[in-house]
């Protein structure tokens, strides 16, 4: 982990690796939406309807797990203040905010011709838009400091505060009587969705993972070009000023 510390080494590394995500990220959309639009069937209730899943399920995933992400690295970036770890925080927190937002805006979608409404206060719809507010008090908090350093210490201890969130979310289905069904892919007895409707939805969330990887790579390239642009511009204005200092020091005439 500290090898990847030197935003050099790291550079190296995305380089690398960003036509791969790409790659697998365009091959595995292209394959899941044909599955998911024109090879799986309708479901038995909710008819046409369903196919809505294939977006829903995998963005509600990447909300959770890029928050995950985040929070590990704002905790590297506090222990070891690692410094490619705190600017993967700051690039990752609108790819976040995107997923979440896709997440509620397709669950509304879903949720109104089968629940007779486009939302309900349930603890899975609530803990979700609770996470996406901090996904945005995020991104607000970091760019509230002159100073970035302290803008990305203050974002990576509200990362870390706002990731009590994620188990509720996890959870909510078990702790609480709400509308949302509990877990049907990832269970201890095996996933109860149909081959045919699983296949889509699992290279749809390989999709969306490949495609945060590579956003989220290049949005981090960004942040250390920006650093580094302004650790050259601060350099230049301190040397200006030493500079212009001893003539203000010369006697006048």
């Amino acid at each position: 982990m500290h090898r990847f510390a030197n935003p050099a080494r790291f550079l190296r590394l995305s380089a690398a690796l960003r036509p791969w995500a790409l790659g697998v990220a365009l091959l595995t959309l292209g394959a899941g939406l044909w599955f998911a639009l024109f090879d799986s069937p309708p479901d038995y209730q909710q008819g046409e309807t369903v196919r809505i899943m294939y977006i829903h399920v995998p963005s509600a995933w990447m909300a959770m797990m890029v928050y995950t992400t985040m929070a590990v690295a704002s905790a590297v970036g506090l222990v070891w203040k690692h410094p490619v770890a705190e600017l993967y925080t700051k690039a990752a927190a609108p790819l976040g905010a995107g997923f979440t937002a896709l997440c509620l805006l397709t669950g509304s979608l879903w949720g109104q011709p089968m629940w007779g409404t486009w939302w309900v206060w349930d603890a899975r719809l609530t803990s979700v838009l609770i996470l996406f507010f901090i996904y945005l008090g995020y991104i607000v908090l970091v760019s509230a400091f002159d100073d970035p350093q302290r803008g990305l210490k203050a974002g990576a201890v509200l990362t870390l505060v706002g990731a009590v969130n994620l188990p509720i979310i996890k959870f909510s289905v078990d702790w609480w009587n709400t509308l949302h069904q509990p877990a049907s892919v990832m269970k201890l007895g095996g996933s109860t969705l149909d081959g045919s409707m699983l296949l889509p939805l699992l290279l749809m969330a390989v999709a969306f993972t490949a495609l945060f990887a590579w956003l989220v790579l290049l949005r981090t390239e960004t942040e250390i070009a920006e650093r580094r642009i302004r650790a050259l511009r601060l350099a230049t204005a301190m040397a200006a000023r030493r500079g212009e200092a001893p003539g203000l020091e010369q006697p006048v005439g």
